[in-house]
C-alpha cells in the first residue's frame, strides 16, 4: 500500500487540507498514529487525538469543525468511516490472490469445482460436494458429502462443513468454525438414559453471510437451519438446530440462541446474550448484551435488555430503582424503628 494524500482525496472525494504530496504506506488507530500512516475520526467524542496523533493522513467527518491547529493532512469527508472501509477494501483487493490446489489434498472424483479456485493442503472434499467458481478453501478445511459451497465464497483453515450442508455466494466463514454439527436432541428414557435423535437435517447460509471463528451452526433435526442473507456473526457463537436467523442481523461474541428459535430481518443481538428455544422475535428487535430473552417479542424496533428480558426504558427505571435499594432499606428499617419506639411510648389510653 502506498498512495499519496492527493490520490486519496481524489478516491474519496473528499476535501483536501495540507500537503497533498504526503505519502501514506499503512494505516493505523488515531490514538496509536505513526508517520506515514492513515487514520479516522468519526466520532467527536475522541477528537483530543486529532490534535496529538503523528498519523500522517487522517480523514474526518465534513460536519468536524476543527478547534485547534493540527499537524497531519486533513482529508474531509461525508462518512469518515465508510471512506475508511473503502480504503481498506481497495487495499484488500489488490492484495495478491491464491490461486491452484497445494498438495496434498483430497478433492473426490465425483466432487465437482467451479474454476478459478484455490484449494489448500490437507483440505478434504468429499463426494459429490459442488465448489463454486472463485470459491477459496483454506488448509486443513472438511467439506463433506453433497455440501456445496457458493461462489467466491472464503473458507479460512480449519473450518469444518459437515454433509450435505448449503453455504452461498460471497460467504466468508472464519477459522475453527463447524456449521453442520449435530443439534443436541436426546430423549428421556425410563431408566434415565437418554437416547440420541438423529440429525438428519442440513444448515443453509444464504449470499453474503460472514461468520467468525470458532462459531458452532448446529444442523436441523429436520429441514434446515438457516442464516438469512447479508447476516453476520461474531466469533465464539452457538446456534442450535432449526434456528432461523433473519437477513441482515447482527449476532455478537458469546451468544447463544436454542433450537427452534426464529429472528427476523436486522436484528441485534448483544455479546453474551442468550435467547431460549421455540421463542419469535420481530424484524429489528434489539437485544442488549447478557440479557436473557424468555419470551416472542412481537413489536418490530424493539430495545430489550435484562434477564428475563424486559423493554430497554423499564429496565432502566428498574435498575434506578434497583440501585437504590440498601439506602430505601436503611431508610425503612429506620422508620420502622422510630414507629416501634412511637407505639412504646403511647399510653394505654392513646392505643
Amino acid at each position: 500500500m502506498e498512495f499519496k494524500a492527493r490520490k486519496i482525496a481524489e478516491f474519496l472525494d473528499g476535501e483536501l487540507t495540507g500537503d497533498p504530496e504526503v505519502l501514506v504506506t499503512n494505516v493505523s488507530a488515531i490514538e496509536d498514529g505513526k508517520k506515514g500512516t492513515l487514520s479516522f475520526l468519526s466520532n467527536p467524542k475522541y477528537e483530543k487525538y486529532l490534535y496529538t496523533t503523528r498519523s500522517s493522513v487522517v480523514l474526518i467527518n465534513k460536519s468536524l469543525q476543527v478547534s485547534k491547529g493540527i499537524k497531519p493532512v486533513l482529508i474531509r469527508v461525508d462518512d469518515a468511516y465508510k471512506a475508511f472501509a473503502m480504503l481498506l477494501d481497495l487495499y484488500v483487493q489488490n492484495l495478491p490472490e491464491k490461486s491452484g490446489t497445494d498438495k496434498p489434498a483430497f478433492i473426490s472424483p465425483t466432487a465437482s469445482l467451479g474454476g478459478e479456485n484455490y484449494i489448500g493442503a490437507f483440505a478434504f472434499i468429499g463426494e459429490n460436494a459442488i465448489i463454486g467458481k472463485g470459491a477459496k478453501i483454506y488448509p486443513q478445511v472438511y467439506i463433506g458429502d453433497n455440501a456445496r459451497i457458493g461462489d467466491n465464497t472464503i473458507i479460512y483453515p480449519g473450518v469444518k462443513i459437515y454433509h450435505d450442508c448449503i453455504i452461498g455466494a460471497d460467504c466468508i466463514i472464519h477459522s475453527g468454525t463447524v456449521i453442520g454439527s449435530d443439534g443436541f436432541g436426546f430423549a428421556p428414557q425410563q431408566d434415565k438414559s437418554y437416547k440420541k435423535i438423529p440429525q438428519i437435517g442440513n444448515v443453509i447460509l444464504e449470499d453474503d453471510v460472514e461468520i467468525g471463528s470458532n462459531v458452532s451452526v448446529d444442523r436441523a433435526t429436520m429441514g434446515s437451519t438457516i442464516i438469512r442473507k447479508g447476516s453476520k456473526l461474531d466469533n465464539l457463537i452457538q446456534i442450535a438446530h432449526n434456528v432461523e436467523i433473519g437477513k441482515n442481523s447482527i449476532v455478537t461474541a458469546q451468544a447463544g440462541i436454542a433450537g427452534s428459535s426464529k429472528l427476523g430481518s436486522e436484528c441485534m443481538i448483544g455479546a453474551q446474550a442468550g435467547l431460549v428455544g421455540h421463542i419469535q422475535l420481530a424484524s429489528g428487535v434489539k437485544v442488549a448484551a447478557q440479557s436473557g430473552v424468555t419470551n416472542n417479542v412481537e413489536k418490530e424496533g424493539t430495545v430489550i435488555m435484562g434477564s428475563p428480558a424486559t423493554n430497554f426504558m423499564d429496565n432502566k427505571r428498574s435498575l434506578a430503582v434497583f440501585k437504590n435499594l440498601p439506602d430505601m432499606f436503611q431508610r425503612l428499617n429506620k422508620l420502622e424503628k422510630e414507629l416501634n419506639e412511637l407505639k412504646k411510648s403511647q399510653s394505654p389510653d392513646e392505643k
